[in-house]
């Protein structure tokens, strides 16, 4: 599933294609995604202008010139497809199509529809039932290592867990956080609370490299993840422990990268040099 920086690199791919275009034709193919779609969804974007294009956690978010919000999440293999021209022929995944008259189209692409689009306000969609709750950003100066230190507090679950939590820290997916755990040299095994305080010092830093560098290199490519421009990221190349189980491990060269099971979800580490 797409983690942040996969969501922020499509954003910025959709916000140059889109930001001050105005939608000139909106195709619903479908009645639903993972959710049913909301009442009047094409007609009530078609004729908006696109004012803006974020991301808040792993979803996307359209702010339209009436105050209209598009939040939207990839789901598993969900694509934001930039074209130029006439429309190709839509194929079955095709969902939704967006048209900008002589501007660049959008196509949703979604083969196992666990993606999702729905319309807030721009004054209420903080507090909509998806976004409501979910922690600070990590790339945001509201996330340090006083406030991971204080979210952490009392928690006996495993760290990697915890930082699965959106509570805790928005957008952080199950590969960046092995990929950061194992920068900060923190176990992935490691109780939650005893990251607070030296170790949370560590962690922060570490998860804002990990998460700027994957954005810088165009979001990793994991099965069926694209850019909004076609193109396929590239950030897996770089890759210290993920999907690494058996290599040597690139820090200290004599510990071997392990693959252990937490939540049902795989985690890599060096049990050497993460403590």
């Amino acid at each position: 599933m797409p983690e942040l920086p996969e969501v922020e690199t499509v954003c910025r791919g959709l916000a140059r294609a889109l930001e001050g275009r105005r939608l000139s034709r909106v195709q619903q193919r479908r009645p639903d995604l993972r959710l049913p779609f909301p009442p009047r969804f094409a007609e009530r974007l078609t004729g908006r202008q696109i004012v803006a294009i974020r991301r808040r956690a792993k979803y996307m978010l359209w702010d339209l010139d009436d105050g209209t919000v598009l939040l939207g999440h990839l789901g598993m293999s969900g694509r934001m497809q930039v074209g130029v021209g006439p429309l190709p022929e839509l194929g079955p995944h095709d969902h939704v199509v967006f048209e900008t008259g002589d501007g660049p189209h959008v196509i949703y692409n979604d083969h196992r529809r666990f993606g999702l689009m729905t319309l807030d306000h721009r004054d209420t969609v903080a507090g909509h039932a998806l976004l409501a709750g979910i922690g600070p950003e990590p790339l945001g100066n509201e996330f340090n290592a006083d406030v991971l230190s204080a979210a952490l507090a009392g928690r006996r679950t495993p760290i990697k867990a915890a930082l699965l939590d959106q509570k805790v820290v928005a957008g952080l997916g199950n590969i960046y956080v092995s990929e950061a755990l194992f920068r900060a040299g923190i176990s992935p095994e490691r109780e939650a609370a005893t990251v607070a305080g030296k170790r949370a010092e560590r962690l922060v830093p570490a998860i804002r490299d990990v998460l700027n560098e994957a954005i810088a290199a165009g979001g990793s490519t994991l099965r069926d993840y694209v850019q909004a421009d076609g193109e396929l990221g590239y950030f897996q190349h770089a890759f210290k422990v993920y999907d690494r189980e058996g290599d040597a491990c690139p820090t200290c060269a004599k510990g071997i990268v392990t693959r252990i099971v937490q939540s049902n979800r795989s985690t890599y580490f060096c049990p050497r040099c993460q403590k």
